[in-house]
């Protein structure tokens, strides 16, 4: 396992995020696999550096941290791999789970003397003073804390696209009708529903209002390589909140017989990344999860494919774009696995032989991906580094 600089942050920031964190209340946090050698690695980088050649050609002295940074920025300004560091740095303290402990204002110094590199900070510029009152006024400074990545590019997305079966999309309860017959609805609009069993739009008990997600075009994602349907991806196009519960309700009929009519529930829409209409699903809204990505390698080999880029007729991805993939949780995909982007070399005709035979010239590296979202047979990753646009049926392995 390589090693990387910002290992040689953690013996010097521990005591003071630790400390930090206990004036300043529960630090984020979630819980990585740690591996003996990898406990063994970050000790041991820890105490002596890397070697300058891992260093970027353009590594700055001193580095201050300013708002808006991310880990992956600062990463990339001292190392050739920036992606690495987190995958070491943090673990090798067991009291220390989350290693995103970097805040804006702290000055990170880089010291390249005995031909060894290492990063230090200036002492007292560290964290900020933390006071805590009689009155128990308690602030949390990882709000502060940088994070990996840039959090705009991902976190709508974390509740919009939903991987589905069909099966369970065609159970989904669905929009049966508009108030005033509008064909189109968007945000302050209401609007009808109802479900296949009659009970999945109905009252919590505990009164709290319930709110769904509003999907439509359910898209199946081929694997590119078998031509196998992975599942369907559903569009996201708004969200609603349940007014009332939906039922039946005895009346009289023309003829004057008691029948028992379908009373769908009403919804409201209280946000609109499309208009919506009448046959569009609604799923429940997924509590919110806070994560914390440590980018690190796969243990084991992979071999993937970007399956599909994600946007409306949108052909090849950019940086700060999302594709899915044809590997998932059930294949040993994880939140924060790095892939390399690899481009297939083309196929052509030699012109210097008289042959004229076909030749194949070797798949290049494109760029990094990072995932952040898994399912059962399909990933969502972030494209965090390219060189040349990113498009379906592009291959995916391990990093270097």
């Amino acid at each position: 396992m390589a090693k990387t600089l910002f290992d040689t942050l953690s013996n010097k920031l521990t005591w003071t995020t630790l400390a930090c964190g206990l004036l300043a209340g529960p630090v984020l946090s979630q819980n990585f696999p740690i591996t003996e050698q990898q406990r063994a690695t970050a000790n041991q980088v820890a105490q002596s550096g890397v070697a300058l050649s891992e260093l970027s050609p353009n590594a700055p002295q001193s580095y201050t941290v300013k708002s808006g940074d991310t880990l992956w920025d600062i990463s990339g300004l001292f190392l050739k791999n920036a992606w690495r560091w987190p995958e070491l740095w943090g673990m090798n303290l067991s009291d220390i789970k989350n290693p995103h402990l970097i805040y804006p204002g702290q000055t990170l110094f880089l010291d390249t003397s005995n031909g060894r590199a290492r990063l230090s900070m200036r002492p007292g510029s560290g964290l900020p003073t933390v006071r805590v009152s009689p009155r128990t006024r308690i602030e949390n400074l990882a709000a502060n804390a940088l994070p990996t990545l840039r959090s705009d590019l991902i976190q709508a997305f974390l509740t919009q696209p939903l991987i589905v079966d069909e099966q369970g999309l065609n159970a989904a309860a669905r929009i049966v009708a508009a108030k005033e017959d509008r064909v189109l609805l968007t945000r302050g609009d209401r609007a009808y529903a109802r479900s296949a069993d009659g009970s999945q739009l109905q009252d919590d008990p505990s009164k709290k209002q319930k709110a769904f997600r509003i999907f439509r075009d359910a898209t199946p994602l081929i694997d590119p390589v078998s031509g196998e349907v992975l599942g369907f991806e559903a569009q996201y196009v708004g969200k609603a909140l349940l007014a009332r519960s939906e039922g039946k309700q005895d009346s009289m009929g023309a003829d004057g017989k008691s029948v028992t009519e379908i009373v769908p529930a009403t919804i409201d829409i209280i946000d609109a990344k499309k208009e919506m209409r009448v046959g569009d699903r609604l799923l429940p809204e997924p509590p919110l999860e806070l994560q914390s990505y440590v980018p690190h390698a796969p243990a084991a080999g992979v071999e993937a494919r970007v399956v599909s880029i994600y946007g409306d007729a949108v052909a090849n991805a950019a940086k700060g774009q999302v594709v899915s993939i044809n590997r998932g949780s059930r294949d040993g995909m994880e939140l924060g696995h790095v892939l390399v982007i690899m481009t297939d070399g083309a196929r052509l005709v030699d012109p210097t032989d008289a042959a004229r035979p076909m030749i194949k010239l070797p798949d290049e590296r494109n760029g990094l991906l990072m995932v952040f979202r898994t399912f059962d047979r399909v990933s969502y990753g972030l494209v965090l580094d390219m060189a040349s646009s990113v498009k379906v049926g592009d291959r995916l392995v391990n990093p270097n």
